[in-house]
């Protein structure tokens, strides 16, 4: 799916028209549950991360009471949503691809932009790009599924738990496709987009209690949710420490059915530079890797394994010039490429792991290290050098990179230190020399490996 605004000066102009309008709005969102939109009263403020003074809305927070409710209705309207041929549940869902396509892209861009402080670009890609691709994708292969078992129905409902950094990945769309119904608990800093999309649902013709938005902490979705004896299954995106909390609470349990579980969980990613390599494409890698959405992604890399020789020599100076380039600020003004990180937990711990990197005497902080929180929860992107391999093992979220420096002969030494670490989930690896290369690929197979030849 290839970007929208592209040289598209309407299409920018409209975005802002309705950033502004929402910006400015006091919006109040409610839960969906069955035929009802809940305003409990129980309210909660909604503010930009990059400028935590300004109340946008409000959104209202649910209870254990509403999760049953949500079950018993998604249960009582399963039937008739299986009775829906299998094509028409394909054709709604490719009304609600052409609504996100059409009509509602500067919408949920907007939103997103605003409540989860993406830039223009990350907001295109994932509001509007990844979501319609994920959405073609899962009725692709809901028709494969189709073919080959006619009906895959799990007699239960499913619950979907999404993170704000990629607003509706871990929604099972194929799930609800093949006749199923889910309870939707998103993050709260992705509330305005989740609210859209909801608005979306509805207009393509979604029956009301098919897919339920519950304002609700993950406690007690999992106390409930994940207890009742009709639960089918769940899909998660989040902190190792919930991913815990949800296995052992399913395995405590019978259930009429076997639940499934999709979970993905935050980890650290590598970039391993050879010798051999070119400086300017690895400092952009860098610079793409760690600080795009402010290194708040799975996929963001926390640490890069960079030979000495070609550090000093030339990669240091270039990637120090690209970040001195990058603008700060809101995601309104479409030149800034870094804007805020989500919300102030996430500062406060960012914050004091730089702070410990002043004090380490195994550490020293090349560029940036700012943290202001004034207007905004920015964080300028910053590059910490090491000698300590081990420094940077912790899971977070940030635009914060550490450079390991590493003499040639060590190659193998560095291969040894990745393949035995538990942190990783992907990496990146620089090399030209094909043998090389296959070497890597024979010691780190267990590894989800990209090559750069």
């Amino acid at each position: 799916m290839k970007p929208y605004y592209k040289n598209n000066i309407f299409s920018i102009i409209e975005l802002k028209t309705i950033y502004d309008e929402m910006f400015n709005s006091q919006i109040e969102i409610p839960q969906f549950i069955g035929n009802e939109k809940l305003f409990s009263g129980i309210k909660h403020s909604i503010y930009p991360p990059h400028d935590n003074k300004k109340i946008i809305g409000y959104w209202h927070e649910g209870s254990e009471k509403d999760i049953i409710n949500a079950i018993n209705y998604s249960l009582s309207v399963q039937k008739d949503w299986l009775n829906l041929s299998f094509k028409e549940r394909i054709y709604i869902f490719l009304k609600v691809v052409d609504l996100i396509s059409g009509p509602y892209r500067d919408k949920l861009n907007a939103a997103t932009m605003i409540g989860q402080s993406k830039n223009i670009f990350q907001s295109e890609r994932d509001s509007s790009c990844k979501l319609i691709d994920d959405l073609k994708n899962h009725i692709y292969f809901a028709k494969k599924i189709y073919k080959k078992k006619n009906l895959i129905n799990y007699k239960g409902f499913v619950v979907a738990i999404t993170q704000f950094n990629f607003s509706f990945v871990e929604i099972p769309y194929w799930i609800v496709i093949m006749g199923n119904v889910v309870l939707w608990k998103p993050s709260e800093m992705q509330l305005l987009t989740a609210n859209v999309l909801m608005e979306i649902f509805q207009i393509a013709g979604i029956p009301d209690g098919i897919i339920n938005l519950l304002l609700i902490n993950i406690k007690k979705i999992t106390n409930v949710g994940l207890t009742h004896p009709n639960f089918g299954g769940v899909t998660f995106k989040g902190p190792i420490k919930d991913y815990k909390i949800i296995l052992n609470q399913i395995k405590k349990y019978k259930y009429k059915t076997y639940p499934m579980f999709f979970g993905k969980t935050i980890g650290k990613n590598f970039i391993l530079v050879h010798s051999s390599y070119n400086s300017k494409k690895v400092s952009t890698a860098i610079l793409a890797g760690a600080f795009e959405y402010q290194g708040q992604k799975s996929s963001s890399i926390s640490i890069a394994y960079i030979p000495k020789k070609l550090w000093k020599k030339k990669l240091k100076k270039i990637l120090i010039e690209k970040i001195l380039s990058l603008k700060i600020g809101s995601p309104r003004n479409f030149s800034n490429f870094i804007t805020s990180v989500i919300d102030k937990i996430s500062f406060l711990k960012i914050k004091l792991y730089i702070e410990k990197s002043y004090y380490d005497k195994n550490s020293n902080i090349l560029i940036g290290g700012k943290c202001e929180s004034s207007k905004g929860f920015f964080i300028t992107p910053t590059v910490i050098e090491t000698n300590n391999p081990y420094y940077f093992f912790e899971e977070i979220y940030s635009p914060v990179i550490t450079i390991f420096l590493y003499e040639e002969y060590n190659w193998k030494n560095i291969l040894f230190l990745i393949k035995n670490s538990n942190k990783f989930i992907t990496g990146s690896i620089f090399c030209i020399e094909k043998s090389i290369i296959s070497s890597v690929k024979k010691k780190l197979y267990n590894f989800n490996l990209n090559f750069h030849y």
